[in-house]
């Protein structure tokens, strides 16, 4: 981006949110043509009060400026405004884009075709392995997994399309030299390698909660839908849900208990209107028409796999997204609980099996 200061300055000025941003550059023809106008001719653009433009024309805080540059640099920062052919086209069309995007990581992930998954920051079992699963089969057919970083079911999203060797794009409610949550250093590292970080907040802004519905904007405007596995009525997931309806994009829900909390508001949207997802099939039959030739076909089922011995086979038959204890996989398997366990290590190595806490275990 040229004139990066210019840019960063205009950015800085109280006042200039991202309406107004634009307008100023498309009235001036960028960043520096609106610092060099006078305040006269800033006044002519509508709904501009003396304030705003005496702000505009008096903002010179140079050390402010030099320390974003040096973040910037710093931390391998890219910089994309809302005029360059960079800028991802699907975020371009809602009302209120933002002006610019901090990114971290690789571009073209922004471009490509999304969807975003996002839920409950502290999600029960079934949320989990549903997020995963989801998260898995949407990166195995070729599509980018967009969520917002946060604890619970985004973070459980970006971690299966990691393993699963997909891309997936985290959106930031604070600066991208800012890690928030702070035990998700490794996973903000590795998705900067592989896919992209991205902020419309300058370097070192930290988390405040009025950043998160901002950036909730942002996950759904990247993306063809969003997909909520687990929410409460009032969560930040069904606030990005209903961007989403705002800005035209299909809504999924998945179902969940009635008489859960954290269903609720899943439960609510189905009632709304929204697309009821059991399977991956149920995302592809409404996101289908708008990419045909970027669903990759399925991957083959795990009872397709040939290497699978007759004692695995056995033990993953015995086995559902339902957690079940090793005790009770051993009696149904007819083996003694050590065999079980070496046969569920393997399968758990092969990515059929996710053990969790007690010895419980589930098919994924």
């Amino acid at each position: 981006m040229e004139d990066l200061s210019s840019w960063l300055t205009l950015l800085a000025i109280p006042g200039i949110g991202p309406s107004r941003f634009q307008a100023l550059v498309e009235k001036f023809g960028s960043p520096k043509g609106v610092l060099d106008a006078s305040v006269k001719q800033l006044m002519q653009l509508p709904r501009m009060d003396e304030k705003t433009a005496l702000a505009i024309k008096n903002y010179r805080d140079q050390s402010y400026i030099k320390k974003q540059l040096a973040g910037i640099q710093k931390h391998q920062v890219q910089m994309v405004g809302f005029q360059d052919p960079e800028y991802p086209e699907l975020l371009r069309q809602i009302h209120d884009p933002p002006s610019f995007l901090f990114v971290k990581g690789d571009l073209e992930c922004l471009k490509s075709e999304s969807v975003a998954i996002v839920g409950t920051r502290g999600p029960t079992t079934y949320g989990k392995i549903t997020a995963e699963k989801i998260a898995r089969e949407v990166a195995a057919r070729g599509i980018t997994v967009v969520s917002g970083m946060a604890r619970g079911i985004d973070s459980v999203a970006h971690r299966a399309v990691l393993a699963r060797g997909g891309k997936t794009v985290a959106v930031l409610g604070c600066g991208l030299d800012v890690v928030y949550p702070p035990e998700n250093l490794k996973l903000q590292t590795k998705i900067a390698q592989t896919g992209a970080l991205v902020s419309e907040f300058p370097m070192g802004t930290s988390p405040d909660a009025p950043n998160f519905p901002r950036r909730n904007r942002i996950i759904s405007g990247l993306s063809l839908g969003v997909v909520v596995v687990e929410a409460g009525e009032r969560s930040g997931a069904i606030l990005t849900a209903k961007y989403a309806l705002d800005q035209n994009r299909e809504v999924f829900a998945v179902p969940g208990n009635v008489n859960a909390a954290k269903s609720r508001g899943t439960n609510a949207l189905i009632k709304r209107g929204a697309k009821l997802v059991q399977t991956i099939e149920d995302i592809i039959e409404e996101l289908w028409p708008m990419a045909p030739t970027l669903f990759k076909p399925p991957p083959i089922a795990p009872s397709a796999l040939p290497e699978l011995s007759a004692e695995e086979r056995t033990v993953l038959e015995s086995l559902s997204p339902k957690p079940k204890h090793i005790d009770k996989i051993s009696a149904d398997a007819g083996m003694t609980t050590g065999k079980t366990l070496s046969i569920l290590l393997s399968l758990e190595l092969s990515g059929l099996v996710k053990q969790l806490a007690g010895k419980m275990f589930v098919s994924i």
